[in-house]
């Protein structure tokens, strides 16, 4: 017996059956846009409809399922960022089953009121999910609870591993998962499966590049691990004791992708496939999209993990987003102060297309001279050919537009 199998596809198919008529199963469907964007044949399996909002309630109720009676009674404690937090708290509310739940202060609001929603007794402690792990384990032994771990437990993997089982029923014709990677527990589950099932399946985890835990395990390599991320889902310091082995055994590479990336995974979800995805939900499109050429002709499937994201954040991305791509674009104008200036500018941009979201008129800066004024003026457009057709124009009109540099990298 490989490592490997410690968890195996019985192991799997055993959970899809305690499971069943619990969860949903999601469906997968083809993305002819982002398949367009990337040059691959995506399928993307929709984990994001899951009742709170991600995949972790896959593992966390079969793992709740495995509880004596007394352990019920006594109780059960975690450690999450978010997503494994709600999923273990809203099961163990229907299964009336105490749940304690320890999260970073640094979680997104969104997902410590879910969590809270569902009736568990959260506490947020420390800056990172080590720090909350410490917490954790000291309330397990005080309080006598049972720990449902968010990636290293046999039983959650194989409940994580149920998601393979699914795509290849609904199209075993995929060439190539694609699969975020923070502790392991989705990666190893559904490497196990998908190898079992069709043993020419390539598998590929990609993990943040502020966050490369399983590429220094097992490239030995000492990359900085730490950082703020928007996949905080995947934002993992210490891989499993269980998954290491199994990603080893069976993950044919870890892709890094960096905050850019998964923010334009993130828009590109919006945008693209009409849904929402959060940071680590997103990473797998982020790297399709960062390196295309590799996954190019290929039946790519994608788990869109979870889709737990604050809606101002997602604004802020979208709007960095059109930034990057120079669909929004601000310049300045500092020309001489006359009745009627601002109207004439607004009118010429309406000629040309653009869209003003924004106009700050100033007299009093000192760099201008006294009788004169400028305009600082935001526009979206079509697109960066549009912008430099626009910024052409004022130009040839006299009005001399300087850029004004993107606030964002």
């Amino acid at each position: 017996m490989t490592i490997s199998q410690h968890v195996s596809l019985n192991d799997i198919r055993a959970a899809a059956a305690a499971i069943a008529g619990q969860i949903l199963q999601t469906p997968m469907l083809p993305s002819p846009r982002l398949s367009a964007a990337t040059g691959a044949n995506i399928f993307v399996k929709y984990e994001n409809m899951q009742s709170t909002g991600s995949f972790k309630e896959r593992g966390a109720l079969n793992r709740l399922l495995q509880l004596t009676p007394e352990e019920r009674t006594r109780g059960v404690v975690t450690m999450s960022a978010g997503n494994h937090a709600q999923a273990v708290a809203y099961h163990a509310s229907r299964l009336g089953v105490p749940a304690t739940i320890v999260m970073p202060a640094t979680t997104p609001l969104v997902k410590v009121e879910n969590t809270r929603s569902y009736g568990a007794t959260v506490e947020l402690h420390g800056d990172t999910l080590v720090e909350a792990r410490d917490r954790c384990e000291a309330l397990r032994l005080e309080r006598d609870l049972v720990l449902v771990h968010p990636y290293d437990d046999a039983a959650v993997i194989a409940g994580q591993g149920t998601i393979a089982l699914e795509m290849f029923a609904a199209n075993p014709d995929l060439d190539l998962l694609v699969i975020p990677i923070g502790g392991g527990g989705l990666c190893a589950g559904n490497a196990v499966a998908a190898k079992a099932l069709k043993p020419s399946i390539r598998v590929i985890g990609v993990e943040a590049a502020l966050y490369p835990s399983f590429v220094n395990a097992i490239r030995g390599e000492n990359r900085p691990i730490g950082g703020p991320t928007l996949a905080e889902g995947i934002a993992v310091k210490t891989v499993g004791q269980l998954t290491l082995p199994i990603v080893r055994d069976l993950v044919e590479d870890i892709l890094l992708v960096d905050e850019p990336a998964i923010e334009r995974g993130v828009s590109c979800f919006a945008t693209l496939a009409r849904s929402m995805a959060e940071g680590a939900g997103a990473a797998g499109l982020a790297a399709l999209l960062a390196e295309p050429a590799r996954f190019r002709g290929l039946n790519v499937g994608l788990i869109l993990c979870g889709g737990n994201i604050d809606a101002r954040l997602l604004a802020g991305i979208m709007v960095r987003t059109l930034e990057r791509e120079e669909r929004i674009s601000s310049f300045r104008i500092t020309t001489a102060d006359r009745p009627g200036l601002l109207g004439a500018i607004a009118s010429r941009l309406g000629e040309l297309g653009a869209n003003i979201l924004e106009v700050s008129h100033g007299r009093l800066f000192l760099d201008v001279p006294a009788k004169g004024v400028t305009i600082d003026v935001t526009v979206e457009t079509r697109d960066a050919a549009h912008t430099r057709q626009v910024l052409a124009a004022l130009a040839a009109d006299g009005l001399a537009p300087k850029v004004i540099e993107r606030r964002s990298a």
